[in-house]
């Protein structure tokens, strides 16, 4: 194999110094265009890349920011689209898997599962690191003993993460060496950055829409509330309820997961007692979707029987039948709001932690009993 080119060949063979060469790949709007070109011309004819990782070793960083979902996935080992999915990552390049994708169903259960919105804020990130020059890697996995999220955190100068309902004691072990951003996490203690959403007003405005709008005044709430953002939608319907001088139910309806093996238990036991509640509202829009397709083969209409609302404002939720009525999350503005911060960061380490709330905004759809927009 022959000797790859160093910095010091580039220089030699541009006729300039090799500061004048790591300026021109790294800021090259320093550097005059004829003598940029000059060196791009030599890298060129040497075959020559910048090593990212010398540079690191150099100026200790690794020009990379990173992206880490805890069990954020519906994928591995999980249900997509109601088929089983293999968890041995091997069985995706079979042949029965490559069939799949030119089935006659492929994309009436594919668009169920992607774009989510670990997706969507995911683009956003990756939009923004490319805007602003920086690498990315991205990880995922279980809980476990946090090994991903600290192999992950090792090779980058800063994260953002989908935490997990237990990730917040290793998230603070891994904010102690570089900046962490958490996603969908309420304001407390230590040194994570935050980008969430209004949870809290979101489902208010689903709530007040129910009742001024439709007259519905017995609602329920769906989804495992252990999730952050989760609880907050659940306490919102709580607040709302209780402002409008509804009762205010204790408890979540139907405490169904995603992906669960046995889905909406609740839910079936009080359509068989027909003792459902007139609307039900959803932490998420994979939650609605659903519980939409299991009230469909209890026979329940949806919104003539019940009202289903959900959250997050996927793509899926537009093109179901029927249109789900949801609050959509402004999700590429996060990914690109936490790139942010982890630069101004890097560039700032002693500023204290940012928490930032954004907007989110109500969108009445068929689910509910309003017109397809």
């Amino acid at each position: 194999m022959a000797k790859r080119p160093t910095v010091y060949d580039v220089a030699q063979a541009a006729g300039v110094s090799i500061a004048t060469v790591s300026f021109t790949f790294r800021q090259p709007e320093r550097v005059r265009e004829s003598t940029r070109e000059a060196v791009l011309r030599a890298a060129r004819e040497l075959n020559y890349m910048p090593s990212a990782s010398a540079r690191g070793l150099a100026h200790g960083r690794t020009g990379a920011l990173g992206l880490f979902s805890f069990d954020m996935l519906l994928e591995a080992g999980g249900v997509a689209g109601g088929r089983p999915v293999p968890a041995d990552p091997g069985a995706y390049f079979s042949d029965e898997i490559v069939e799949r994708a030119f089935a006659d169903d492929a994309d009436d259960e594919n668009f169920r599962v992607y774009p989510l919105y670990v997706d969507e804020v995911q683009r956003g990130f990756e939009l923004e690191c490319a805007r602003r020059g920086r690498a990315l890697l991205i990880g995922r996995g279980s809980m476990g003993d946090g090994a991903g999220v600290t192999d992950i955190a090792g090779r980058v100068d800063g994260l953002a993460v989908f935490p997990g309902d237990r990730s917040s004691e290793i998230l603070d072990q891994v904010a102690r060496r570089l900046p962490v951003v958490a996603f969908a996490v309420p304001h407390g203690l230590g040194g994570l950055h935050r980008v969430r959403v209004d949870n809290g007003g979101g489902v208010r405005a689903l709530v007040e829409h129910l009742v001024q709008v439709h007259g519905i005044t017995d609602i329920g709430f769906v989804g495992q509330p252990q999730m952050s953002d989760y609880a907050e939608r659940f306490e919102g319907l709580r607040k709302a309820l209780a402002d409008l001088g509804l009762p205010v139910p204790d408890e979540v309806l139907d405490p169904t997961p995603l992906a669960a093996d046995d889905p909406f238990p609740v839910v079936r036991r009080l359509h068989a007692a027909g003792s459902l509640p007139r609307a039900l509202v959803c932490a998420s829009d994979q939650h609605a979707m659903d519980l939409v397709e299991v009230l469909r083969r209890l026979g329940c209409d949806v919104p003539g029987d019940v009202a289903v609302t959900g959250f997050d404002g996927v793509v899926a939720g537009r093109l179901f039948t029927p249109s789900l009525t949801t609050v959509r999350q402004p999700m590429e503005a996060m990914g690109r709001l936490a790139v942010d911060i982890l630069i101004e960061t890097l560039a700032n380490p002693d500023a204290p932690p940012v928490d930032r709330t954004l907007p989110v905004r109500p969108l009445f759809r068929e689910s509910c009993g309003c017109p397809r927009p």
